[in-house]
C-alpha cells in the first residue's frame, strides 16, 4: 500500500485558488506531474523560502520572479537511488551532468562501499557548497573490511557482533541504509547469514537493504533469491540494485527473476528494483577475474599472477568470462572508461590493446591483456552484454524504479558510461516519448516519488504544498539524453529549470551560482 501522503486529494492543492503571497517564486501555467503517477493537471506552483506553499490556480497571487510554465512539464526534483558521486562532488559541486537531467538528489554509498565513519564524511560534504541534495547508504563490505580486512574467511561471532555496532552508528550517523556488493570483495566472501545479522540492525532503525548482487550473469536467479531472503529474515524493505541480466545465455531470465519479484511480495516481502536503461554495465577490469584471485587487494593479485600455476588459473577464468560473461563473446564488447596510469587508454576496446601489444586479438591474447591491466593498477571497464529485451521487460515492472550508478565526471576527462550524463532523460526521451514503454507520468513517478518513499525522504518526491521546493521544469517534446558510448561528454537536453531547496540552481537552460544543496540525513540520525 502507498504511505498516506500518496492519497493527498487534488482538491486539497486546487482549493488554494485567490492566495496573494507574496512569494519568492511563481511557475505559472505548466503541466503538473505531481511525482504520485496520477494524471497530469494544469495548474501554478508558489514557492516561499525552500518550500512549495500553494499548487493551484493563483492568477493574483504576487511573487519575485514569475516562470511562464506554458508548454513545459512541472515535476518534482528526480532522486538518483544509486550514484557514485561521493569523489565528483568535491571536484564538481555543480553536478552539471545530473541537473540537466533532472535529477535533484542524489544517493550515495552503493555496491556495499562507503565512507566509515560517516559523520566525518558528511560534515565534509554539508561544508562544500554544491547543487544538489546528497545522501548515503552504509556500506557492509567497508564494515566488514574494517572488521575482518579482505580475507576469504567467515566472520566469527565476535566480530559480527563489532559490524552489528558499526552498522548502528552509521545509521545513527545518517545513513539510508545498508548497501551490500556481495559481488565484490570483501563483501563476496560474507555469508548470507553474516549479511542477514547486520540487516536487522539496519531495519529495526528504519534502514532498507540495497544490494549489487552476488552475480547477475549464469546465476542471477540464486542472487535474486538472496536478495529476497536477506529482506524477509532481515525484516527490512530489500532492493536489487541496477537489475540486469548478463551474458547472451542468460538473456531473458528476466522473466523469472521478475516472477521471482512478484511472487515474494505475494507473500508481504517488501522487495522492489531499480535500473539504469542501457545494454552495457560498468565496473573494473577486475570483474573478469576469479573473486578467489581477488583476496588480499591489490598487492597479493600481484603475487598470484606472479606465479605461473595461479596465473594459468586465472587466464582460464578470463577467458571464459569474455566468451560467456560480461566480455559479451568479444573482446571489442569490453571497453576501457578510465585508467590511471594511462588515460590514452580511455575509450579503447580490449581488442584494440591487445592488437597494439603486437598479437592477434584472440580470447587467450586479450585475458593477458586484461592481466596486464591489473597488475598495473586496474582500469574502469564498459561491458556490452545486456540484451534490449530485457531492459524493456525489467522497465516495465511496478516495481522498478530508475538509477543511474553513474558518476560526476570532469567533463571532457576520460570515457565513462554515458548512463552518468544520460539516465533520467533517457528514460523520458526513448521509452516514454518514442516508445511508450511507460506512460509520461509513470515515468516521473519512478523518478521522484517512488524513491523518495523508498527511502522514507517525507518531505520530498511530491509537487504539493509544504514539500521542499526541488522543482523540474522540462519540454516533454525534447528532453533527451544526447551522450553516448562513443562519445559520452554530451550533457542532456530538454531541461529549462531546476530548482532545489526553493532555489534556481538552472535558470533558462544555464547552471546559476546558487548551491543551495544539502546533505539529508536517514530515519535515525541523531
Amino acid at each position: 500500500m502507498r504511505p498516506a501522503r500518496f492519497l493527498f486529494p487534488l482538491f486539497c492543492c486546487l482549493l488554494l485558488h485567490g492566495q496573494k503571497g507574496p512569494y519568492d517564486i511563481l511557475i505559472t501555467g505548466a503541466r503538473v506531474i505531481d511525482g504520485s503517477g496520477s494524471p497530469w493537471y494544469a495548474a501554478d506552483i508558489a514557492i516561499q523560502g525552500d518550500t512549495i506553499r500553494a499548487v493551484g490556480l493563483l492568477p493574483d497571487a504576487a511573487a519575485a520572479v514569475r516562470i511562464d510554465g506554458r508548454g513545459l512539464v512541472a515535476a518534482p526534483g528526480f532522486i538518483d537511488i544509486h550514484s557514485h558521486g561521493r569523489r565528483g562532488i568535491f571536484n564538481v559541486p555543480t553536478a552539471e551532468n545530473y541537473l540537466r537531467e533532472g535529477v535533484t538528489t542524489i544517493i550515495e554509498g552503493p555496491d556495499g562501499s562507503s565512507p566509515l565513519p560517516l559523520a566525518p564524511f558528511l560534515e565534509r560534504v554539508s561544508k562544500t557548497p554544491i547543487s544538489i541534495n546528497f545522501a548515503t547508504f552504509v556500506g557492509q563490505g567497508t564494515i566488514r573490511e574494517n572488521v575482518v580486512g579482505l580475507a576469504n574467511r567467515k566472520a566469527t561471532p565476535e566480530e559480527i557482533e563489532k559490524m552489528k555496532t558499526l552498522a548502528a552508528q552509521a545509521m545513527r550517523d545518517g545513513a539510508f541504509g545498508l548497501s551490500t556488493g556481495l559481488y565484490y570483495v570483501p563483501g563476496n566472501f560474507s555469508s548470507t547469514e553474516e549479511v542477514i545479522e547486520l540487516a536487522k540492525v539496519v531495519g529495526r532503525l528504519g534502514g532498507i537493504h540495497i544490494s549489487h548482487m552476488r552475480e547477475e550473469a549464469a546465476h542471477v536467479l540464486d542472487s535474486v533469491r538472496e536478495t529476497i531472503r536477506i529482506g524477509e529474515e532481515g525484516g527490512l524493505p530489500t532492493q536489487i540494485t541496477h537489475h540486469k541480466i548478463i551474458g547472451k545465455s542468460n538473456w531473458g531470465e528476466s522473466v523469472e527473476s521478475l516472477k521471482l519479484v512478484e511472487a515474494a511480495r505475494a507473500r508481504e516481502v517488501d522487495v522492489t528494483i531499480d535500473q539504469y536503461p542501457y545494454t552495457a554495465s560498468s565496473t573494473g577490469i577486475a570483474a573478469l577475474f576469479p573473486q578467489w584471485a581477488l583476496e588480499g587487494g591489490q598487492k597479493s593479485v600481484v603475487e598470484r599472477l606472479g606465479a605461473p600455476a595461479e596465473r594459468a588459473r586465472i587466464k582460464a577464468v578470463i577467458v571464459e568470462n569474455i566468451k560467456v560473461d560480461r566480455g559479451g563473446g568479444d573482446p571489442q564488447n569490453i571497453s576501457i572508461a578510465s585508467c590511471s596510469f594511462d588515460r590514452s587508454l580511455a575509450g579503447k576496446n580490449l581488442a584494440e590493446i591487445t592488437r597494439a601489444r603486437g598479437v592477434a586479438a584472440t580470447f587467450e591474447n586479450a585475458a593477458d591483456t586484461a592481466i596486464e591491466l591489473q597488475q598495473k593498477g586496474g582500469c574502469s571497464a564498459i561491458y556490452h552484454a545486456i540484451e534490449e529485451q530485457d531492459v524493456v521487460r525489467i522497465l516495465r515492472s511496478p516495481y522498478t524504479m530508475i538509477a543511474s550508478d553513474g558518476e560526476i565526471p570532469v567533463f571532457g576527462q576520460a570515457a565513462p558510461h554515458p548512463r552518468s550524463y544520460g539516465t533520467f532523460a533517457r528514460v523520458l526521451g526513448v521509452y516514454v516519448r518514442e516508445q511508450h514503454v511507460l506512460t509520461l507520468e509513470d515515468g516521473v513517478r519512478r523518478m521522484s516519488g517512488y524513491p523518495a518513499a523508498r527511502l522514507k525522504l517525507w518531505d520530498r518526491g511530491l509537487l504539493r504544498p509544504g514539500m521542499k521546493a526541488d522543482v523540474v521544469l522540462f519540454d516533454p517534446e525534447k528532453i533527451a539524453g544526447r551522450a553516448t558510448f562513443e562519445k559520452p561528454h554530451q550533457y542532456s537536453v530538454g531541461v529549462r529549470d531546476v530548482i532545489v531547496n526553493g532555489k534556481f540552481v538552472m535558470r533558462d537552460d544555464a547552471v546559476t551560482s546558487e548551491r543551495p544543496g544539502r546533505v539529508l540525513y536517514g530515519p535515525s540520525h541523531q
